[in-house]
């Protein structure tokens, strides 16, 4: 995780009307071209955008397993990223469809996202809640800049109890994407991976953990029911509202493995009500 240029000082003045200086997210447009057709403009923080495009294009089926890219090129000035393959691409008819997504600073998705879920089988890989416990922990001490500025959603590949890369974006979905590139580019295999999001189990960020391949998506935050119904469909392991001991699984509880007992992990206590949005 890198943070040089990613967040601006400002100042500002707090309750009591006093001056107050705090470090905010930078935002900016990143255009994403495959080959000569421009795709999509996303809003990012800016790091790692050669990684964003790969993930987009791949988790939009853009960009297919007999796909040879021949070279990812970014311009800094211009803010875009050049994908190039060694194939002719076409995405007119898709590029029609897009749906605008509930994910924070607007996601979009292609119309035809679902379609690509029919081929989908996911591995039935085991998941010990040992490893989630543990997992969990690591993460939430890690540095960040959500810890440093807030405004941001952190997404996080595991093997195991083991954190391997940490993304950040104002979007969970880009962060997601950016897990994806870097996938691509390191040929990391997913099967026995978990991804763990800082943002809600929406259906976007399900269909996308999807057609990554990764067997199990994790959360502390909540559900929408149309997510749970597709890691149903697709045989997808969904855990979420992972807080101290306590967690929920809506999907996939018989590859659960419940080695750790819940009384010995540390608990965060339970917020009397409900205040502003997880």
């Amino acid at each position: 995780m890198q943070s040089e240029g990613l967040t601006r000082a400002v100042t500002g003045t707090d309750q009591h009307g006093q001056p107050i200086d705090l470090n905010v997210i930078e935002e900016r447009p990143l255009t994403i071209y495959l080959n000569a057709q421009e795709i999509v403009t996303a809003m990012t923080i800016g790091d790692y955008p050669e990684y964003l495009a790969l993930g987009f294009l791949r988790n939009q089926g853009m960009l297919r397993d007999a796909d040879t890219i021949t070279g990812v090129d970014y311009d800094a000035e211009l803010d875009v990223v050049v994908v190039r393959t060694d194939n002719k691409t076409i995405f007119e008819d898709k590029l029609k469809k897009k749906t605008r997504t509930s994910g924070c600073a607007v996601g979009t998705v292609f119309g035809d996202m679902m379609e690509g879920l029919e081929n989908v089988t996911l591995p039935a890989t085991p998941v010990k809640t040992s490893d989630l416990y543990t997992l969990a922990a690591k993460i939430n001490r890690t540095p960040s800049l959500y810890l440093s500025a807030g405004a941001i959603h952190g997404t996080v590949l595991c093997q195991g109890d083991r954190p391997l890369v940490y993304m950040e974006d104002v979007g969970r979905h880009n962060a997601v994407d950016k897990i994806a590139g870097w996938m691509l580019s390191e040929q990391v295999k997913p099967d026995d991976k978990i991804l763990y999001t800082t943002g809600r189990l929406t259906s976007e960020m399900v269909i996308k953990t999807a057609l990554m391949g990764i067997p199990t998506l994790a959360s502390r935050s909540g559900f929408t029911a149309w997510g749970v119904e597709i890691a149903h469909q697709v045989g997808l392991t969904l855990i979420g509202r992972m807080k101290g001991q306590r967690f929920v699984c809506l999907s996939g509880d018989a590859r659960l493995t419940r080695d750790a007992d819940p009384d010995q992990i540390a608990d965060e206590p339970k917020k009397s009500g409900r205040k502003g949005r997880p």
